[in-house]
């Protein structure tokens, strides 16, 4: 399966691409602000939570705007690709019932459109970086590991959404409620360690996969501080079984797909 998967994914990698950026480009054709959107939406969203957490219920996070935005980036990447990955096949059915693709590939393509809004954000926080004078460290670097940890845990479960999304009609907003707990579980923008009370503290952040990682990178970049590497490396592996798990499910039952939608 592992030589199958791999061949797909180097045939197919163009077309993914290619697709990323037509489905990019769509988004912004009718808008007079084109791409700034993609800088304006989380910016914005930040302006909010800084206001209501930072000033109003005066939170004493440090660098609390930076903060809050990479939390906003992370957790906007997860959520979208998760929510968009229930309805691919069906979205896509007029590819999916005239030629053959991989359907695990259709998922990859909304990752790499949501990964490139990623990316710009990831941009915005080395200048707000800059800005508020953080001083960085060498642990910076671990920013790389817990993005590629992400992308794994993300299309992990994207493909078991992918699959169940065929079958069962209301998964999509049974998991809309659920991101929706999920997502103050979290701490998008209040720190889940200072603000629980042990244990359950360790148990949601290390328990949590989003959690964990959005965790991980604050500590990374703002703190100077080293995540934990066996939760990351545990959250890595986990993220390299329900993938491997969840590739094989869509190879076995991909052909009745096209019967079901």
């Amino acid at each position: 399966m592992l030589k199958r998967f791999m061949n797909d994914m180097k045939k197919y990698w163009m077309y993914a691409v290619y697709s990323s950026k037509a489905q990019l480009k769509s988004e912004i054709a009718n808008s007079y602000l084109n791409w700034l959107w993609w800088i304006l939406d989380p910016l914005c969203f930040m302006l909010i939570y800084v206001f209501m957490f930072g000033y109003v219920f005066k939170s004493s996070e440090q660098y609390f705007a930076v903060f809050v935005f990479i939390g906003i980036t992370m957790w906007d990447f997860f959520n979208k690709c998760l929510l968009q990955s229930v309805r691919v096949i069906k979205n896509n059915k007029s590819i999916v019932s005239k030629v053959y693709i991989p359907k695990f590939i259709l998922l990859v393509i909304k990752m790499g459109v949501n990964g490139f809004k990623m990316f710009i954000s990831l941009l915005i926080v080395v200048a707000m970086l800059i800005v508020w004078r953080v001083p960085l460290t060498l642990n910076i670097l671990y920013f790389i590991p817990i993005l590629i940890t992400l992308f794994v845990v993300v299309f992990g479960l994207g493909c078991f959404l992918l699959h169940f999304g065929v079958f069962v009609e209301d998964l999509s907003n049974v998991l809309n409620i659920a991101l929706r707990l999920l997502f103050y579980l979290t701490g998008v923008f209040w720190n889940i360690m200072d603000r629980l009370p042990a244990p359950f503290n360790s148990y949601i952040g290390k328990g949590n996969p989003i959690a964990f990682l959005l965790t991980a990178m604050r500590d990374c970049v703002l703190y100077e501080k080293t995540p934990d590497l066996p939760i990351l490396l545990a959250w890595f592996l986990f993220g390299l079984i329900v993938s491997a798990l969840g590739v094989r499910m869509i190879y076995k039952n991909e052909n009745s797909y096209v019967k079901v939608i």
